[in-house]
C-alpha cells in the first residue's frame, strides 16, 4: 500500500495526515509495505496535473498511490486531479472540502462541522494526530501545557496565573511540569517565577525543549491540563491516554471550534476542575484507527 500525501506546508495539516498513515500501517497485515510520500503542492501545478491525466503519471511522484490524502484548502484540487491521474487510487481529504463531497472517496471531517456521516464522510472528534498511548504513564505526574491569544481567545494573564495556582494548590502530592507554546507571551515565564507556587512547578519554555519532547512528556503524565486555545493539543493529550482539564480562557468570539470545546465539557470527557482525581478518566481514545478501519473495509 503506497500513500501520497499533498502538502501545504503546515505542521498541523502533516500531522492529520501522518496519524492516519500509521494508523493504516498498525491495520495492515503487511506493515513493511506500507509506504508514504510527501508531495508539496509547488511540485504539482494544477495545469500540469491537467496534462497529466492523459499520461496517467506525474513525474512528482515516485510510485503509483493506492490512496492520496489531502489536508487543507489548497491541497483539495490537486488531490481531485491526482486521482483522475491515478484513476485506481482513493482520494481522502481531511477537513470539510470545498467541492461536493461525492468528488472524493472519503472525507473525514470533525464533529464539531456539524456535518452527517455518510458512504463519502467520516466523522471524528477532533483532528487526527499520530499519537498512540503507549501506557507509560506515572502516577500523580502533571503536565500543563499553555498556549496563548489566538483569533478566537485573548491571553488574561492573570486568569492563566490563578489557574495554575489553583491546580498546584489542589494537587500537593504530585510532580507538576508546565510548558509554553510559540503563542505564549515571552514575558509570562518571568511573572510565572515570581510566584511562590513557581518552586512547586519544573518549567520547561517551549524554546528550550527538543522537538517530540511534548508528546514524550504526555506518555508519562497521567493528567495534562490545557489551555482551551489549545484544541488540537487536547485531543493529543486525551490520544495519548491522559486525563485532561481544560483551562479557560477569554474568548474574542464564539464559532464552531468554541462550541466543540464546550461540548467535550458537556459530555465528560474532559473537565474544567483543579483536581486531578476530579477529572475524568479518558475512554480509549483512537479517532486516526477508527477511520483506518473503515477505510481499510472498504478496499
Amino acid at each position: 500500500m503506497h500513500i501520497v500525501y499533498v502538502s501545504d506546508g503546515k505542521a498541523g495539516h502533516r500531522s492529520q495526515a501522518l496519524g492516519l498513515y500509521k494508523a493504516l500501517q498498525r491495520q495492515s497485515t503487511d506493515t513493511e509495505h506500507v509506504s508514504f510520500e510527501e508531495v508539496s503542492i509547488e511540485q504539482l501545478p494544477v495545469f500540469s496535473l491537467f496534462l497529466s491525466r492523459f499520461r496517467h503519471a506525474s513525474s512528482a511522484i515516485q510510485q503509483e498511490p493506492d490512496y492520496i490524502f489531502g489536508v487543507g484548502s489548497h491541497t483539495q484540487l490537486r488531490v481531485l486531479l491526482l486521482g483522475k491521474v491515478y484513476p485506481k487510487a482513493k482520494t481522502l481529504i481531511l477537513m470539510k472540502p470545498n467541492f461536493p463531497f461525492s468528488w472524493f472517496d472519503y472525507v473525514v471531517i470533525p464533529e464539531h462541522d456539524d456535518v452527517q456521516a455518510s458512504d463519502h464522510v467520516i466523522i471524528t472528534k477532533g483532528a487526527l494526530n499520530p499519537i498512540v498511548n503507549k501506557q507509560q504513564h506515572q502516577a500523580g505526574r502533571i503536565l500543563i501545557a499553555l498556549g496563548g491569544a489566538s483569533k478566537r481567545h485573548a491571553w488574561n494573564e492573570n486568569k492563566v496565573l490563578d489557574a495554575i495556582q489553583n491546580i498546584v494548590q489542589d494537587n500537593p502530592e504530585t510532580e507538576i511540569i508546565l510548558t509554553t507554546s510559540r503563542r505564549t507571551p515571552s514575558e509570562f515565564i518571568s511573572l510565572l517565577q515570581q510566584q511562590k507556587i513557581s518552586s512547586m512547578i519544573q518549567i520547561f519554555p517551549v524554546d528550550e525543549t527538543p522537538q517530540g519532547w511534548i508528546f514524550e512528556e504526555m506518555q508519562k503524565a497521567e493528567a495534562v491540563w490545557v489551555t482551551e486555545d489549545s484544541v488540537s493539543m487536547i485531543f493529543e493529550a486525551l490520544t495519548a491516554g491522559c486525563k485532561v482539564g481544560v483551562i479557560k480562557t477569554e474568548r474574542i468570539k464564539q464559532d464552531r471550534i468554541t462550541a466543540s470545546i464546550d461540548q467535550i465539557i458537556d459530555s465528560g470527557l474532559v473537565s474544567t476542575d483543579t483536581q486531578l482525581k476530579q477529572l475524568p478518566f479518558s475512554p480509549s481514545f483512537k479517532e486516526a484507527d477508527h477511520v483506518a478501519e473503515i477505510i481499510l473495509q472498504h478496499p
